[in-house]
């Protein structure tokens, strides 16, 4: 359990690393053109969210390879809920039904890692 959770986590790292590095360094404009809920966002919204992102990846790992407050893992993932369902709203409200799809999906693998990391494979125990 413990090593599936820590792949599990590295895999949503690697995830949110990329998404979080593609909306904080690529231009405002590629990024409207590939998807249109960014049209009706200012760049900052964009940016943040993009760190915050970034900020996830690290989040998910960083703290249990370094045994730096490690229970920052499952408080990462259950951020990570709060973002993804963010998500679903945002592309709901577009119509962007794969996307839907693709945040409950993400939505389910850091609640998971929550579960996992708050209760049978706790950093603290």
């Amino acid at each position: 359990m413990n090593l599936t959770l820590w792949i599990v986590a590295g895999l949503l790292a690697a995830l949110a690393l990329f998404s979080g590095a593609t909306k904080v360094f690529l231009p405002k404009a590629k990024l409207d053109e590939a998807s249109d809920w960014t049209e009706n966002t200012g760049t900052g919204f964009v940016r943040t969210l993009g760190g915050l992102e970034i900020l996830a990846a690290a989040g998910l790992t960083l703290p249990a390879a370094l045994d730096i407050a490690p229970v920052m893992v499952p408080v990462t993932a259950v951020c990570w809920v709060l973002l993804m369902i963010g998500g679903i709203i945002t592309h709901a409200r577009y119509g962007h039904y794969k996307y839907v799809v693709l945040c409950f999906a993400l939505l389910a693998v850091a609640a998971f890692v929550a579960w996992g990391r708050f209760g049978p494979e706790s950093f603290t125990g």
